[in-house]
């Protein structure tokens, strides 16, 4: 069984359903923005995406850490352009960084 369908299996068995991708990307951002859960607009929930796609790809180099805003919002800067990925490629090393993300915190 694969690093990702361990997760997948984990998830399943916390929240009761299977996740999809942006599902687990707005799940890893909510725990990132550390504020409890209420009901989000779209813009909003696009901005807690977000803080997932920065939080996981800044142990590749791509992000650093500037801190939080007087609302308690992270915010990241850009420090290395990301490099043109194909759709396929980008899938993989969002994944890759999500198991990262689990094992870091012994969820799998």
């Amino acid at each position: 069984m694969s690093d990702w369908d361990k997760l997948q299996e984990k998830l399943t068995e916390r929240f009761g359903e299977k996740m999809d991708f942006d599902a687990i990307l707005f799940n890893i951002g909510l725990q990132e923005l550390s504020k409890p859960f209420k009901k989000y607009k779209k813009d909003e929930k696009l901005e807690i995406m977000h803080i997932a796609i920065c939080t996981l790809l800044e142990p590749f180099g791509f992000y650093e850490f500037e801190g939080r805003d007087k609302d308690g919002w992270p915010h990241w800067k850009l420090v290395e352009t990301i490099p043109h990925l194909d759709a396929k490629q980008q899938n993989k090393l969002i994944i890759d960084a999500i198991i990262d993300y689990f094992k870091k915190d012994g969820f799998i």
